[in-house]
């Protein structure tokens, strides 16, 4: 095939293959974000069970506030 010559592709086909392509993106797209979701879930129990445990390894040290009145009263 020379540079000149034009190259021709059907139509229908090329839709078809966009249609696909779109697909497999958005499915990635979608299990990307339930992995992020799930990601975030751990972090969030990690970041608990480190500050369990900081507080547990400082002996308990941290101040402490009684009678706390929720209504801010």
């Amino acid at each position: 095939m020379t540079a000149d010559a034009p190259e021709t592709v059907d139509q229908e086909k090329l839709l078809s293959d966009f249609k696909t392509r779109l697909k497999a993106y958005v499915d990635e797209n979608q299990q990307m974000a339930q992995k992020i979701r799930q990601n975030e879930s751990q972090a969030l129990k990690l970041q608990g069970a480190i500050e369990t445990l900081e507080y547990i390894l400082s002996d308990g040290n941290e101040p402490t506030v009684d009678n706390v009145d929720a209504s801010g009263a």
